[in-house]
Order: structure tokens, then sequence, then C-alpha cells
């Protein structure tokens, strides 16, 4: 079983990299990316952990861009962790999401839910800061029942507490995964509304996969990004786009799986990039 997207602890999911693998193994899963949101801390542990359970781990990132001015989320995926300007680039989204934690969290404050940064550090510990952290300690304060309504009331694109993000460009985003070895793909495009125009823009500028195969996607989604990934000759990948049942209630490891075929064409093509 194959499955190209998950989170750790390093960025916004509940598990650390070593309960991480532990579950994929128990999952059935045979190979695994972690692709923490625009970090790589956690690869080294989770590497580690994949060795210690025979599982192959695939190095990745998840990279929040924009394309034609929307937001767009670019997988990389065999990358090398080491690469100087991922780090670099990690370094200084690190800050940004910290300044714009303060920016929602004072908002928060101003609606009258007295949210500290130190209740948002409580949950994130040392990972990148990100909307799912303050939107777990509005639920664990019973100010939300879920995250889901945190995001729907608070946090999400527009909502009151919501600042706007860093906007890296789609194709920047494509060109920082291939510079550092890997190849680019497209996640979640149904969740993410990506119509054709946006992928064409994105496959000529070097994308390498389509995230067809998503938890969120039903088939007749699956059915629409498979023509599409055909038509511009992008390789259908699957992710369970895990980030543990705090975070992202009803995803599963190994809920989304790709034939190994695919995987190989995939992995050729971070070997040419």
């Amino acid at each position: 079983m194959i499955d190209l997207h998950s989170h750790t602890t390093a960025s916004d999911g509940q598990h650390s990299p070593d309960e991480l693998l532990s579950m994929a193994a128990a999952a059935g899963v045979t190979v695994l990316a972690v692709t923490d949101h625009d970090t790589v801390a956690g690869l080294a542990a989770a590497m580690a952990a994949a060795k210690a359970r025979g599982l192959e781990l695939v190095p990745g990132i998840e990279l929040s861009a924009f394309v034609l001015g929307r937001e767009a989320h670019i997988l990389g995926h065999f990358l090398r962790p080491e690469d100087p300007d991922i780090s670099q680039f990690a370094d200084k989204l690190r800050i940004e999401r910290e300044q714009r934690m303060e920016q929602m969290v004072e908002k928060m404050r101003k609606l009258g839910f007295p949210v500290r940064m130190q209740d948002v550090y409580a949950i994130a510990d040392k990972a990148h800061l990100g909307r799912p952290h303050l939107a777990r300690v509005l639920v664990e304060k019973g100010w939300c029942v879920d995250t889901k309504e945190a995001f729907d009331r608070f946090l999400g694109d527009g909502r009151p507490a919501w600042v706007d993000r860093y906007r890296l460009d789609g194709v920047d985003a494509i060109q920082l995964i291939r510079n550092a070895g890997g190849t680019a793909t497209l996640a979640h495009p149904g969740t993410s509304k990506m119509n054709r125009m946006e992928i064409a823009q994105l496959a000529k500028a070097g994308l390498s996969g389509l995230e067809v195969y998503h938890s969120d996607h039903n088939p007749s989604v699956r059915e629409k990004y498979m023509a599409l990934a055909k038509e511009f000759e992008l390789v259908p990948t699957a992710g369970s786009d895990f980030h543990g049942e705090k975070v992202a209630p009803g995803r599963h490891l190994g809920t989304a799986s790709m034939p190994p075929e695919q995987f190989q064409k995939l992995r050729s093509r971070a070997a040419i990039s």
C-alpha cells in the first residue's frame, strides 16, 4: 500500500514521526511519504522509524502556494532534506507563521476569546505554527465542538480571525522542489477546486503528478482529475493526507493507494529532474 501524503508533529500533525510510522505499519502501508507543511524537520526521525519497521520512507514536503490567485498545495517527493534552499525557505516560513499566528490570536481576543500564544505553543510544541494548532486550542477550551467548526466560524479564509499568508507562486514552489531533486505533485485538487487552466500552468512549469486518489475525493472527482492527469501526462498519485483524528477526523492511513508502476514512474521523474 502506497500513501504519499501524511503529516507529523513537525507541522500540524497529531503524531510524532515514530508514532506515525508505527501506525502506518499497522495499517498495512508499505511506502509512506511524510509531507509536512513548509518544513523537512521531521524527516530524519521519520526515516529512522521507517527503517526500524521495514517501510520505505519517501522524503517530502507540502508547500502552500498560489496559482492564478487561487491557493494550491504542492507536494514534493524524493527531495533531498538537506538541500540548503529548502532549509532556508523553511526557516523563513517559520518566522512568517509565528507572526501570522500572533495576529490571529489577537483577532480572537478582540472577538472575546482570551486565547494566548502560550496555548498555541502548548499544542504545537516545536512545530511550524498553523491554523490547525489554533483550531485545536479553540476545541480544547470548549469554544468549538471540533476543528471544522473552528475553521467555519473563525479561521477559514475570509473568516473573522483569518490572516492572509505569504504568497509563494506555484511556479516557484515547483522550481524549489525540483532544484532539491524532487518531483512536484498538486495535492487534493478536488478540495482545492483546481481547474484545467490552473493545472495546465503548473504542468507547463514542471509539475510531475496530480493527487487523484485523496481521502476527500469521491469517485466522480477522481474520474475528473484522472482525465486531466492523462491530458497533461501527470502521474496520478494517492495520499490519505493523514494528520490524526484530533486534527482531521475521518482520514486514515492507507485509505488511498496507487499502483506500484505509477509510483516507480513518479520516482523516475525525480531522477531526471
